[in-house]
């Protein structure tokens, strides 16, 4: 189980990872061992909640598919068990930020005082253009 938040997990058997050929470091072994590692997640089908599921949507971008399935490719390593975890850790990395509810943002309005201000400070400004404006000759 991977524990998201104290009261969030998903199961390991949810996570979905093959290994293919990567690109990158690791000379001629690249081009016959398989250790780039691709994490699959289908987030419609899976037991979290619908907010964190929207949300989770929303964060992976274009590594979501059209059918709600979050792929997430990790090649940084030259073996299967260190792009497995980096996988893991970015996908958990995700999700605990998909599980942060974001703030409700309240309107505000300008207080009489900054509004004065403003007014005040607009009308020097352009006092101080007409002092430069060019007289016509008389």
């Amino acid at each position: 189980m991977l524990e998201i938040t104290p009261s969030i997990n998903i199961d390991e058997r949810e996570l979905e990872i093959d290994y293919v050929r990567a690109s990158g470091p690791g000379g001629q072994n690249v081009n016959k061992v398989a250790t780039a590692a691709q994490l699959r997640f289908d987030v419609r089908g899976s037991a979290l909640p619908e907010e964190i599921k929207a949300r989770l949507t929303q964060l992976a971008g274009k590594r979501i598919s059209t059918e709600g399935v979050l792929l997430i490719e990790a090649k940084r390593f030259r073996t299967q068990e260190q792009n497995r975890e980096d996988a893991i850790n970015r996908f958990v990395d995700l999700a605990r930020k998909a599980a942060i509810k974001p703030k409700h943002r309240r309107k505000t309005k300008p207080t009489k005082v900054s509004k004065e201000k403003r007014l005040r400070e607009k009308k020097e400004r352009g006092e101080i253009k007409k002092i430069r404006q060019s007289r016509p000759h008389e």
